[in-house]
């Protein structure tokens, strides 16, 4: 396996109450003062300038005319060196030839098959290490979506900055991409964890009433990489300054979904793409989830709440990572299902004879009484194979208006209905 440390999951104990969030934080806030590293020092030694580059203004994400908007996931691709690069965990009959270009590939094929109209990379989407420069490993990399003019956006993993460019640095190239929404920090805040903390709004469909009105919300974290206090091993996690930031912008969102024009009665999904998964991930069994676990879940071995943070704000659906490469499965708890989008790259890890895979995501809209397109009405999901018929698997309705987590059997031209 090419993780440095393998985590092995903690027991999770689900509880929503906010007296218990409070106190998480805070247990997470004070480990931090009683030991002599100070995880959010390094953050504050730079200048807030430092936080947000000057880009270009970004192309407004929205809802197609067909009243569709999909997302592409790619979880670890692992990219090094392109053809250089060998596969890991293939079988004997696919090693020959096999490199990062299988990768690459990969991406290709997606894009071809589903037209995505955004591309989110969740974390490891290079292996520094193996990298002999990791600009350029980003750079072809990141190339098919950036050939195909695709708005993408990335976060961070825990192997990105194991090459020759810094956490702070791999993020800042990423920013500087063609056609990328990621952002490297929000710029109104002075101070906050990590690089790569931000969110997106996707409008609705061009003349419709909803054009101007952010009707599904996209949040991006940056979960660590290694924890850096010496009495917590393993991962890093999401700290009390990124929570902080989350909430004040799910609460902005949900005042500005429910107001004029066109005031909604609650707030508009959101869904939340970040690399290592959450502790509470480890309380699934194969009777609560669609896909497969074959792996521990490699999960920070402390708790910091976050999930509890997700819950109360109320407008969650989904969260997404990465991470364990051979689990793929989604299941929900507490409402907020949690999915893996399954490992991806060819130099990443994984399981020899089980195909590399990619998670896609649909939000679909309710027509309106007049005939037009309306709101956000479900949120559905399958995965694709790296095989011969690049086969769709594991199709269901993560949400909506009515319902949610209900599974879909059928397929209707390689994707499910």
């Amino acid at each position: 396996m090419k993780r440095a440390t393998m985590v092995q999951p903690s027991s999770t104990f689900v509880n929503i109450n906010k007296k218990n969030l409070w106190v998480s934080l805070a247990i997470a806030v004070l480990s931090l003062c009683f030991v002599p590293i100070n995880v959010s020092a390094a953050v504050r030694r730079h200048p807030p300038q430092q936080h947000h580059l000057s880009r270009k203004p970004s192309p407004k994400l929205r809802f197609g005319r067909n009243g569709e908007f999909k997302i592409l996931q790619v979880a670890d691709m692992h990219y090094a060196d392109g053809k250089t690069t060998p596969c890991e965990d293939v079988l004997p009959s696919q090693v020959d030839g096999c490199s990062d270009l299988n990768t690459t590939a990969f991406i290709h094929r997606m894009i071809e098959a589903e037209k995505p109209n955004f591309i989110i990379f969740t974390g490891d989407n290079i292996y520094g290490f193996d990298s002999k420069d990791s600009a350029k490993s980003m750079d072809a990399a990141f190339a098919p979506a950036i050939a195909a003019r695709i708005p993408w956006a990335a976060v961070l993993g825990n192997h990105d900055q194991e090459g020759t460019l810094s956490r702070e640095g791999v993020m800042k190239h990423i920013v500087g991409l063609n056609h990328t929404l990621s952002q490297f920090n929000p710029s109104e805040l002075h101070v906050i964890d990590g690089f790569g903390n931000y969110n997106l709004e996707v409008g609705g469909v061009e003349g419709s009433d909803f054009v101007n009105k952010s009707i599904l919300n996209l949040y991006f974290v940056d979960s660590g990489d290694y924890s850096t206090v010496p009495a917590i091993p393993g991962y890093g996690w999401i700290k009390p300054s990124q929570q902080l930031w989350f909430q004040r912008t799910s609460a902005k969102l949900r005042r500005a979904y429910m107001s004029p024009p066109n005031a909604q009665k609650s707030s508009a999904p959101g869904l939340v793409y970040f690399h290592i998964p959450l502790p509470e991930v480890a309380s699934f069994d194969s009777t609560n989830f669609t896909g497969v676990r074959q792996e521990d879940i490699g999960s920070a071995s402390v708790n910091s709440g976050f999930f509890t943070t997700l819950v109360e704000a109320g407008d969650v659906k989904a969260v997404f990572t990465g991470h364990d490469h051979v689990n793929d499965f989604c299941g929900q708890l507490t409402g907020i299902q949690l999915c893996y989008g399954g490992g991806f790259g060819y130099h990443a890890y994984g399981k020899a004879g089980w195909p590399r895979r990619a998670r896609v995501v649909v939000a679909s809209l309710e027509k309106t009484e007049e005939g037009g397109w309306g709101t956000v009405k479900s949120i559905k999901t399958w995965k694709r194979l790296d095989d011969k018929h690049l086969t769709a698997i594991d199709g269901e309705v993560l949400w909506s208006k009515k319902h949610t987590g209900t599974r879909r059997k059928k397929h209707i031209n390689g994707s499910p209905a």
